[in-house]
C-alpha cells in the first residue's frame, strides 16, 4: 500500500490572479477589505435627496453590512469620529434619511438592558435603488444604440 502513494505526483497550484480591485488598490490597502457601492447610488446622490454628509453616512453603514441577515450597527460616536463631525449631527442626518425612507433605526439594548448602538436597516435605500434600475438600464440601452447608430456608415443605418 505504501508503494501507491509514492506514485502520486503533486500538480502545482496555478497562481491566484488578483482582482480588479486589488489591481487597483493594491493587495496590502485591500486585506482590510472594501465596502461595496453600487454605482446607481452614486449616480442618484441627487435624485435620492442625500446631502454629501448623508451619502458618506449611508457610505459608512454600508462598510459595516457584510451580510444580509446581519444589519450594520455602528455607534454614532464611531461615525462622528471617522467623519469627523459631532455625534448630534450624525443623529440629525440619520433622522432626515429616516424621513426619506431610505433608513430605519431599530433600538438595541445591551445585555445589561441599558441602551446600546442602533441597528440601522437599509431596505428602503435598497428599494428605492431597485426602483431606480429600470431608468439606468433604459439610459444605457439608449446609449449603446446611439453609439451604433453614430458608428455604422449612414448607407448601412436603414432609415
Amino acid at each position: 500500500m505504501a508503494e501507491a502513494t509514492a506514485n502520486v505526483v503533486e500538480f502545482p497550484q496555478a497562481p491566484k490572479k488578483a482582482s480588479s480591485t486589488e489591481r487597483i488598490w493594491g493587495k496590502a490597502v485591500t486585506r482590510h477589505g472594501y465596502a461595496g457601492i453600487p454605482n446607481i447610488l452614486i449616480r442618484a446622490q441627487s435624485r435620492l435627496g442625500l446631502s454629501p454628509l448623508q451619502f458618506n453616512i449611508v457610505v459608512q453603514l454600508l462598510e459595516y453590512w457584510h451580510d444580509l441577515s446581519r444589519p450594520p450597527f455602528p455607534s454614532k460616536d464611531e461615525l462622528a469620529i471617522r467623519m469627523g463631525v459631532k455625534p448630534k449631527t450624525i443623529q440629525t442626518n440619520i433622522r432626515a434619511l429616516e424621513k426619506q425612507g431610505l433608513v430605519r433605526r431599530e433600538l438595541r439594548r445591551a445585555p445589561a438592558g441599558d441602551w446600546n448602538s442602533n441597528v440601522y436597516h437599509l431596505d428602503g435605500l435598497v428599494a428605492r435603488l431597485q426602483k431606480l434600475e429600470p431608468e439606468f438600464t433604459r439610459e444605457k440601452e439608449e446609449r449603446k444604440a446611439a453609439r451604433r447608430r453614430v458608428q455604422t456608415p449612414a448607407e448601412k443605418r436603414g432609415g
